[in-house]
């Protein structure tokens, strides 16, 4: 590509060209152009330096050019019509003057092979001739060189020579290293830039990265330079062009690759570094954003760019992480040419990719909730309405944040991953919680966690959860958060001991010290101790007092879990997705199907246990008084031993109790037998009538919900 590169040997032999006034670069605006051998056609003179592959001459039009035959002359005519400025998408009128320029023999197309070239109007400026016709923009001589060319001043007229070494004809496809640097994140660019400068490699970039690059010092040129073309359609295409893709493509190991370039004047590029336009952070701000700016802000060129190189990986390295610039740099400067290496940039590059067209993906299926549309056939109309919370495809985007230590069992290896998925930003849970202290959370610590986190949160008043192996062992709510904390530990003490502690309101210095000290009820001696504490928010000094508990203690920071979220999970080759089961009391209707009408101390202790039940493992029994939680069954094939387990738990406390079961429960006469005063169970059962029955003749209110909660 014509352009100033390495400067070449001074003593070859060289054909000139002269253009006044102009500058060295490859693209430039000419007022004056003539080959300095009258005696040689033009482009022999050039192409028999053994540098020039082919010239052409290159004219930017606002409006289409008509071509004439010169019947006086060997030569076609390319006329401009001297009209008002028109789009070139539309056709001119034919009647107006013309500036011409001569070229022999030759074609039509913006790019040609030129064998003599001059302005037909000697008197004025060869640009000034062709822009003021009024359809030129500009015009651009491009040399499509094997090599580098050098400028030298002319010190006899005013005009610049531009000198092509006459030395061995060279590929302009290879022979320099070549980088694409096209950045929405800038982070660690001006480091970038200067390390490949350093390597030697020439830079190659768009707009605001160019930009930022020089004035870093770093030398750049400019993606339009390359292609002759300027940025269009308000940025739209910039790089969509051959001259980057065929430098990007190009298999260096296929002669027939090479010749296409060095036919069409392309160098290779060596190094691809590009990150996409920002469209995850502008749909996920606040506030959202307008269907149109989402539009503009998905990146079109960008991805297109990253998969050809990543396609060619084993000739062009491809970077999307900033993180990967030392790496890249490192591997450069070592010299070799580890092919793993190049393929795990591209499976990167690739993922980079995946992930960002499923957030589009993903934003404009919510975008079409409610709308309707047609089938094609008239015949047999179809109206779709997308509202479906369902899509027929779903990508769910996850990115690793850990490796753990091991999974669910030592000899199973594990790692951490994020919901990406927009609808997942801003959603809470335990997966974006923060760590305050303590040792890395373990596979079997995030479950937990998140079913304690899952369970407190469903509280309105200050609630204390306690869990072991992802059901909750003691649950209590009181206005006072340290009696709370008491009752939700005493209702199974020795479950609760290395268990997972978790609050609905801020940890402040007085609740810290309660947890630090806190003796088991078992003995009143033993400190409780436990896996993790976790809560929406900690004081200054609660933080401090709860990190000197323990040095393996994880502290963590939560936000509340938004309702409304798809529930995922895997089964052998496929997953399942649900609602999540957000329903708390206050969405249901509890119906007294008994005779006798609970009092109101009665109720709430009813939707306390119901509210804790659903959290439990099916089949699952929860007996509570109070607002605190007395006894639980969980996780028994059939219903009776769990309701047996959870009368053990409750004790003698049983008597006035509330009881809740996740499902339909015909075996009410055991719970009354015990002195249970009320229970909730959804109802369903062919033995409703039995359990009805049964309740009035031991004066229990029973209530139906309507609303089941297994949880598996």
């Amino acid at each position: 590509m014509f352009g100033v590169g390495a400067a070449a040997p001074t003593s070859t032999a060289t054909s000139a060209i002269t253009a006044a006034p102009t500058t060295t670069t490859a693209h430039t605006r000419l007022h004056s152009i003539s080959a300095t051998s009258s005696s040689n056609p033009f482009i022999s003179a050039l192409i028999g330096c053994g540098r020039v592959q082919f010239c052409s001459l290159r004219l930017n039009c606002g409006g289409p050019i008509k071509a004439m035959s010169d019947t006086n002359t060997s030569t076609d005519t390319i006329s401009v019509p001297n009209s008002s400025s028109h789009s070139s998408a539309s056709a001119a009128p034919t009647s107006t003057a013309t500036s011409a320029i001569t070229a022999a023999p030759t074609t039509t197309t913006a790019h040609t092979r030129l064998h003599s070239i001059s302005a037909t109007s000697s008197s004025n400026p060869f640009i000034s001739a062709l822009i003021g016709c009024g359809r030129v923009q500009f015009c651009s001589l491009r040399l499509n060189c094997g090599g580098p060319i050098k400028a030298m001043a002319d010190t006899n007229t005013s005009t610049d020579t531009i000198s092509v070494p006459n030395s061995a004809s060279h590929s302009s496809a290879s022979g320099h290293k070549q980088a694409l640097i096209s950045l929405s994140d800038k982070k660690d660019l001006a480091f970038l830039g200067k390390g490949l400068q350093e390597l030697g490699y020439t830079i190659v970039s768009t707009g605001g990265t160019a930009s930022t690059l020089e004035s870093a010092g770093v030398s750049v040129t400019k993606v339009e330079q390359l292609t002759s073309f300027p940025e269009m359609l308000d940025g739209r295409v910039k790089t969509l062009h051959p001259s980057i893709h065929g430098g990007i493509l190009a298999r260096r190991d296929q002669k027939h690759h090479m010749d296409d370039l060095n036919k069409h004047g392309i160098a290779t590029f060596d190094v691809v570094v590009v990150n996409l336009y920002p469209f995850y952070n502008k749909v996920t701000s606040t506030g959202g954003i307008e269907f149109e700016d989402g539009i503009e802000n998905i990146d079109i060129g960008g991805p297109a760019m990253i998969r050809a190189a990543a396609k060619n990986n084993k000739d062009v390295l491809v970077v999307v992480d900033p993180q990967d610039y030392p790496l890249l740099l490192e591997f450069l400067k070592g010299g070799g040419d580890d092919q793993l290496f190049r393929r795990r940039l591209a499976w990167k590059a690739f993922q980079h990719v995946a992930s960002y067209d499923s957030a589009v993906a993903e934003w404009l299926w919510k975008q079409t909730s409610g709308i309707s549309t047609s089938s094609a056939n008239d015949d047999d109309k179809v109206l779709y309405l997308f509202q479906d919370k369902f899509p027929p495809s779903l990508t769910v985007p996850l990115e690793r944040v850990s490796s753990l230590r091991y999974g669910e069992n030592p000899h199973q290896k594990a790692a951490f991953y994020v919901d990406k998925r927009l609808a997942e930003v801003n959603a809470g849970g335990i997966a974006t919680a923060i760590q305050h202290h303590g040792k890395s959370m373990s596979y079997n610590n995030y479950l937990d966690a998140d079913a304690a986190w899952n369970c407190v949160s469903e509280f309105k008043n200050p609630t204390c959860v306690v869990v072991k192996h992802t059901n909750p062992c003691g649950v209590a709510s009181r206005d006072d958060i340290f009696e709370a904390y008491r009752l939700a530990v005493k209702a199974d003490p020795v479950s609760a001991f290395g268990g997972i502690v978790a609050f609905n309101v801020e940890i402040d210095e007085d609740l810290a010290k309660e947890i630090r000290e806190f003796r088991s009820p078992t003995d009143g001696e033993t400190r409780m101790f436990y896996e993790i504490v976790v809560a929406p928010k900690y004081t200054e000094k609660g933080l401090e007092i709860l990190q000197k508990k323990s040095k393996s203690l994880r502290i963590l920071e939560a936000q509340k879990n938004e309702k409304g979220k798809l529930s995922l999970r895997q089964v052998g080759g496929g997953w399942l997705a649900q609602d999540s089961d957000d329903l708390t009391p206050q969405d249901i209707q509890f119906n007294v199907v008994s005779e006798k009408a609970p009092q109101e101390s009665e109720l709430h202790d009813a939707e306390f246990a119901w509210l804790c039940v659903k959290h439990v493992k099916s089949n699952a029994i929860v007996i509570a008084k109070n607002n605190c939680m007395l006894g639980m069954g969980s996780g028994q094939p059939n219903r009776v031993e769990s309701l047996r387990i959870a009368l053990k738990k409750a004790g003698d406390e049983v008597k006035g109790a509330a009881l809740a079961s996740d499902a339909f429960f015909p075996f009410v006469e055991i719970a009354c037998e015990n002195g249970v005063s009320i229970i909730a169970e959804p109802g369903g059962s062919i033995r409703d009538a039995d359990a009805i029955d049964c309740c009035n003749k031991y004066g229990v209110s029973l209530l139906f919900t309507n609303v089941r909660h297994f949880r598996h």
